[in-house]
């Protein structure tokens, strides 16, 4: 990705909407993107999937009011996400939007991929081979050994992965063993490649976990378990990330007779609230973000004031 100039009052830079999910960040980049002149770059990794749109709550075609959204149903439900393949489309579509004369926008929650877009950030090897012994090891030793094996390797790293991420562990496990390198040295840095304004909005936790109560049943009540259907159908249930993701898993459970309608439900809305308080402690030590409360009445004013003053030096919170 390529720097598009100078901070210029932020007439040049990239504006990112980020923070947990149910906050309305989809909603704020629409806004910004109309008010700018922009195009919007997903920034969401389970909304790269085609078909998967009740459960990843992607704004319907419908209501995106004319502003060209990327990176959006880009892959297969069979697919495995790779942020290296991310990396480099988010990026070309960054710089494609800007060489267009407007406004690039970067919007989502999932914090690796919004640093892949965003910062300097080497993407390590992968070896299919040494991948599928991992996972067969995940498999037979289990995943407490896993852990174990990489915190004797790689300590720095095994303190950061959440000890249930039995690929997450296996990933790094692959990397120190194809580089001999620490998992961890290859984190981003907290440098952008270009200027770039950061806009985090937030939410009460009480407030937060309602609001991901009521958008889960509205899913339900909208159709996912429908979705799932037709998902399962062109191969979802062989698909090692999207048979994985929130909602997606309890709706096959359902399916399959392994757990009633309320279960599932509740156990999707237990599950992406501990999602939420991760991406919280992913974007919340990142001084570059600027926050905002998500129910602001003047919420796109103060936004829009925001991108005027350009890229900021490192922030903290906005009241």
């Amino acid at each position: 990705m390529t720097s598009q100039g100078g901070a210029g009052g932020g007439a040049d830079a990239i504006v990112a909407v980020v923070g947990p999910t149910a906050t309305g960040k989809s909603d704020l980049g629409l806004a910004l993107a109309e008010r700018l002149g922009g195009e919007v770059v997903n920034a969401d990794a389970m909304q790269l999937y085609r078909g998967m749109d009740i459960g990843t709550a992607k704004l319907p075609v419908t209501e995106r009011r004319g502003v060209p959204h990327h990176q959006l149903d880009v892959l297969d439900v069979r697919d495995e996400a790779s942020v290296a393949a991310y990396q480099q489309a988010a990026r070309a579509d960054l710089d494609a939007i800007g060489h267009r004369g407007h406004r690039p926008l970067l919007v989502g929650g999932s914090g690796l991929y919004v640093r892949a877009a965003l910062d300097r950030l080497e993407i390590p090897p992968t070896d299919a081979a040494v991948r599928a012994r991992l996972m067969d090891e995940l498999d037979s030793e289990g995943l407490p050994a896993l852990r174990d094996r990489l915190q004797r390797c790689d300590p720095a790293a095994a303190a950061t992965i959440e000890p249930s991420n039995g690929r997450r562990i296996v990933r790094a496990l692959e990397v120190v063993e194809l580089t001999g390198r620490p998992f961890s040295a290859t984190m981003p840095r907290r440098e952008h490649l270009a200027p770039t304004i950061v806009i985090g909005l937030r939410a009460d936790r009480p407030v937060l976990d309602e609001r991901i109560g009521l958008r889960v049943a509205r899913m339900w009540s909208d159709g996912l378990v429908d979705e799932v259907e037709r998902l399962l159908a062109v191969g979802l249930r062989d698909g090692p990330t999207a048979s994985r993701a929130l909602g997606y898993r309890q709706a096959i459970a359902r399916l399959d007779g392994h757990l009633t309608a309320a279960q599932a439900m509740a156990e999707t809305a237990t599950a992406t609230r501990r999602f939420a308080r991760r991406q919280e402690s992913w974007f919340r030590p990142d001084a570059r973000v600027v926050w905002l409360p998500h129910d602001a009445p003047d919420l796109l004013d103060r936004a829009l004031d925001l991108v005027a003053a350009g890229p900021l030096p490192p922030a903290t919170l906005v009241p």
